[in-house]
């Protein structure tokens, strides 16, 4: 697989005020540090100079945020008004987000809702990790919910994985790679919730992709969806043997329901958070003062001064 560089920034949809790019694997979105030679912001100042905004220490307002080692559809407001829009979309859960994950084992049902709280690991050495409730030194946990279905099982150098579609409800941090590790399902290639140390170095990367993206402004639907990168003719340790769930089926699902209007009663711009068919869960937990501040920090992170 090719590694990430300055110029090869893949972009999935552009209008006046957004950006889709397809970030690479192992690709920071931004960071303070000199050693970093490539970051997301990096690539976007060298492909896009007249975009970058000064009014920001980075250059850009990035929408939302993906792990180092995710790759996938990121979304980039162009100016603050648009970062404004995408904020009231993420505030009031009006996102949908969909990813693809090669995960160890077969997993055996063909569709759940995965449903573990998850909070941050106290434990001395896991300080910077997440953890389900329950788990010893687990502090402060929050409802989660994730709907997971099965696409195909395979051998991933010899190692029966399963290719699954997965769909955060909530947004915790790791959300997705600790509920699939909390099942007994972690991604392929997970170094701090995957296989004991030392099982995780055939893969060249972890196996996590943000697939679909949708975010329906009152002005605009920003919608994107990537190339699906776990095919053999991309990886040839990856060999499907038994397909359950097409993925472009599933795709038609994501886009096919109506929006609501931002205020009431009419259809907005594009689809609202549709789930991925199965069975019945619960209504998402209401927003708490916390979560409010959390989200009106991250519409002003952008422009914070570096730290001295």
């Amino acid at each position: 697989m090719e590694p990430g560089s300055m110029e090869n920034l893949c972009v999935l949809y552009r209008s006046r005020d957004f950006l889709v790019v397809n970030k690479h694997w192992d690709v920071r979105i931004d960071s303070k540090a000199w050693r970093e030679t490539l970051t997301l912001q990096k690539q976007l100042r060298h492909r896009f100079p007249e975009l970058a905004d000064p009014d920001t220490y980075y250059g850009f307002r990035f929408c939302h945020q993906l792990d180092f080692s995710t790759s996938g559809a990121l979304c980039v407001a162009l100016n603050k008004a648009a970062a404004g829009s995408a904020y009231r979309c993420f505030k009031d859960r009006r996102v949908t987000k969909a990813y693809l994950a090669l995960v160890r084992g077969h997993v055996q049902e063909s569709r759940m809702t995965i449903s573990y709280a998850i909070g941050k690991n106290s434990t001395e050495g896991r300080t910077h990790t997440m953890c389900i409730e329950g788990t010893q030194g687990c502090e402060n946990p929050k409802p989660s919910l994730t709907e997971l279905v099965v696409l195909e099982h395979g051998l991933y150098a010899g190692d029966p994985v399963s290719k699954v579609l997965l769909q955060p409800l909530t947004g915790r941090t790791h959300q997705l790679r600790v509920h699939c590790s909390a099942r007994g399902h972690p991604i392929v290639g997970d170094l701090t919730y995957g296989q004991a140390l030392g099982q995780e170095d055939q893969p060249f990367r972890m196996m996590l992709h943000a697939f679909y993206l949708r975010i329906p402004t009152s002005a605009e639907c920003v919608e994107a969806c990537t190339p699906d990168p776990f095919v053999p003719t991309l990886d040839a340790c990856w060999s499907p043997h038994t397909l359950l769930q097409p993925l472009d089926e599933l795709v038609q699902v994501l886009r096919a329901a109506p929006d609501p209007d931002l205020s009431e009663g009419g259809p907005g711009p594009c689809s609202s958070c549709t789930p991925l068919p199965g069975p019945g869960r619960p209504p998402p937990p209401p927003e708490t003062e916390v979560q409010r501040a959390s989200c009106l920090q991250w519409l002003s992170e952008w422009t914070l001064e570096p730290d001295n």
